[in-house]
């Protein structure tokens, strides 16, 4: 059931409505967890077994941590918790990815093993609400929250349906004290996390899959070499498509949240406005750049340890996070580029950072163009679905290009992508020091509602393909 469907703004409109019966809160609860079971349960029925396992799991792991003293029994708890939840990911994500590079290793070895491939489908949104439930029980076994009270609580935690299937990754901590007293949005709520979800549609199904995704697809899906404006323009697509499709799932999440009285933090700060690697990651993924950081990265050492092993807890963490999106090599290569971008940018950034001429503003712009450009570099890696396509892509982008391209992008395409992205880069920079609430309510109300119209006619009249969030499918 995807949030760009007529059968979602019907669904959601009835849970609005049972959400504002005159019911206890905790039969408001009991509706919202079925209802984020039925929302799981439209992609693929038997998965919701999956999200049973994990929460009824990770559940009593938690009771138990908290009543175990002894250290050995702990990590015992906590390996069992690891176990379930990173063994179910495994297999369903990488059980594939695995045999097939097992396989290739035999083969390069010289022996010969016959193993069928398995078929596995892979469940949507396992990645997001695994790392949402163990984070609940690593933090639990750090004594940095006790287990929750209320197992209702708990499970609609784990699936409650805004964000169930592409996140934001929400935090035990963040979400269970608002499960207490009963929610319910004020009519200033309601609208804006309307307007909200109006903002998200449109980024998605206006600029990401009627614009840009077009495009993109022509450089990264049909075959031949391009020249160098083609393989920019159709990466500069792809850019502002992964932006505003993933930012426009996470705007609609926090605003469907918002109109049934529930808190999601943002996921996205105007990422392409970032002045450096560091910032870039402060401002993309929010929520899995701190899972990252706070249940990898640090545990790992962080940068206590020296200098030499901060760049490998960067590269592994790093690493990892390529991973996470995809089982694909290209994965790995964009998380690898990102570290080197980041353990480029430390010493830079230690010796140079404080001087005042880098606190100019066309100095913080060219920094900001520089950034910009790399991320779009790192990002070939993650759309193509190859090594051949993607340095046969780059290397175009970097100027080298063959004898004879045959893969072109007309004027007409140039000129979507760059009033497109033009608009994208003003906003992000604009904005890049406020909140969206915050320069909304400066804007006069008769332009907000103007655009808001606008988006929404823009909405309804956008033809094209229906294409699912990109991010699904991690």
């Amino acid at each position: 059931m995807l949030f760009n469907s007529f059968t979602f703004i019907l669904f959601f409109a009835c849970v609005l409505v049972l959400h504002h019966l005159p019911f206890s809160w905790r039969v408001k609860k009991f509706n919202l967890l079925w209802a984020s079971y039925v929302f799981y349960a439209a992609w693929n029925p038997p998965f919701v077994v999956l999200l049973w396992i994990s929460t009824v799991v990770d559940w009593f792991v938690a009771k138990w941590l908290d009543k175990t003293e002894q250290k050995p029994w702990r990590i015992m708890l906590l390996i069992s918790s690891l176990s379930v939840n990173l063994g179910l990911l495994g297999f369903f994500k990488y059980g594939a990815f695995m045999t097939e590079n097992f396989l290739a290793l035999m083969r390069g070895l010289g022996f010969q093993v016959q193993l069928a491939a398995p078929d596995i489908v892979l469940p949507v949104g396992i990645s997001f609400y695994t790392f949402q439930t163990l984070s609940y029980t690593i933090d639990v076994y750090r004594r940095r929250i006790g287990p929750w009270h209320s197992f209702l609580d708990y499970a609609l935690y784990v699936t409650f349906f805004p964000q169930l299937v592409a996140g934001p990754i929400v935090r035990a901590s963040y979400f269970l004290p608002q499960c207490v007293e009963i929610r319910q949005a004020s009519r200033r709520e309601m609208g804006w996390g309307l307007s909200l979800l109006v903002l998200g549609l449109f980024q998605k199904i206006v600029v990401a899959d009627g614009l840009l995704a077009p495009i993109a697809e022509v450089l990264y899906d049909a075959p031949g070499s391009p020249d160098c404006m083609t393989a920019w323009v159709g990466t500069l697509a792809f850019a502002g498509q992964i932006f505003c499709d993933f930012a426009g799932y996470s705007t609609c999440a926090i605003g469907v949240a918002m109109c049934l009285g529930f808190s999601v933090p943002d996921n996205f700060h105007f990422p392409y406005a970032a002045i450096g690697f560091s910032d870039f990651w402060r401002r993309w993924h929010i929520s899995l750049s701190t899972w990252l950081r706070d249940y990898l990265y640090i545990p790992l050492g962080g940068n206590r340890k020296g200098t030499a092993r901060t760049y490998a807890n960067l590269m592994i963490t790093m690493l990892l996070g390529g991973l996470w999106h995809g089982a694909s090599w290209t994965f790995v290569v964009w998380g690898g580029l990102h570290a080197l971008y980041l353990a480029a940018e430390r010493p830079l950034r230690n010796r140079l950072g404080n001087r005042p001429a880098f606190q100019k503003t066309p100095v913080k712009m060219l920094l900001g163009a520089v950034t910009f450009a790399l991320v779009c570099l790192a990002w070939v890696f993650f759309r193509a679905d190859t090594f051949p396509r993607a340095f046969t892509i780059a290397a175009a982008m970097l100027g080298s290009v063959v004898a004879s391209p045959d893969l072109h992008l007309g004027r007409f395409e140039a000129l979507i992508t760059a009033v497109t992205m033009g608009s994208i880069l003003v906003a992000h920079w604009t904005l890049r020091d406020v909140s969206l609430e915050t320069a909304v309510q400066k804007t006069p109300w008769l332009l907000r509602s103007l655009v808001l119209a606008a988006m929404l006619v823009a909405i309804v009249m956008m033809p094209g393909e229906d294409r699912a969030f990109i991010y699904f499918q991690f």
